[in-house]
């Protein structure tokens, strides 16, 4: 187990009204992350899953930055920004770059942070859950952009899980 249950940070449902749902249901899933990458060094963070795999740890952060950068920068904000980890020649940086590095570990909980404090302004100032953004040319609610980023973080912290119990045996809830 991560926590024990008395000391689990995540509040696991209860919320009342649409907006405090879908945030109360994010922000478990964030805090999820954290836990499943909690205590690791920069090595175990980087360590693959399987051959031929680029899958780590160190990648879900990465490519949870990104996430976070494209919907709530790129697609509800509006913003023309260059994508963390990814280029032209690198279309999979985010999880080929994750390397065993601790300023490359640094840096990535550090831009993850940082897309999250995003986010999470930008859900504050909205006036309301039918906000819409521009994706590919189409108009997309910040509702339907906040249960696409929890169905993002929920899939990939199933992932965590089993990249957590090959690095040291522990198991999530």
């Amino acid at each position: 187990m991560f926590v024990h249950p008395d000391e689990d940070p995540r509040a696991d449902g209860g919320f009342r009204g649409e907006r405090d749902v879908l945030l109360g249901y994010l922000r478990d899933q964030r805090i999820t992350l954290q836990l499943k990458c909690g205590g690791l060094d920069a090595e175990a963070l980087a360590r693959r899953s399987v051959e031929p795999s680029d899958l780590s740890l160190l990648g879900l952060v990465r490519h949870l930055a990104g996430v976070e950068q494209y919907w709530f920068r790129q697609v509800m904000a509006g913003q023309d920004v260059r994508r963390h980890y990814r280029s032209v020649a690198e279309p999979a940086g985010e999880f080929t770059g994750a390397v065993a590095d601790p300023v490359v570990v640094a840096d990535a909980w550090k831009t993850w942070r940082a897309e999250v404090a995003f986010a999470e302004q930008l859900v504050a100032q909205a006036p309301g859950m039918d906000v819409t953004g521009d994706c590919g040319g189409e108009p997309v609610e910040l509702r339907e952009v906040l249960v696409h980023v929890i169905e993002e973080y929920a899939r990939h912290n199933g992932h965590a899980d089993f990249l957590r119990e090959r690095i040291d045996g522990r198991v999530g809830q």
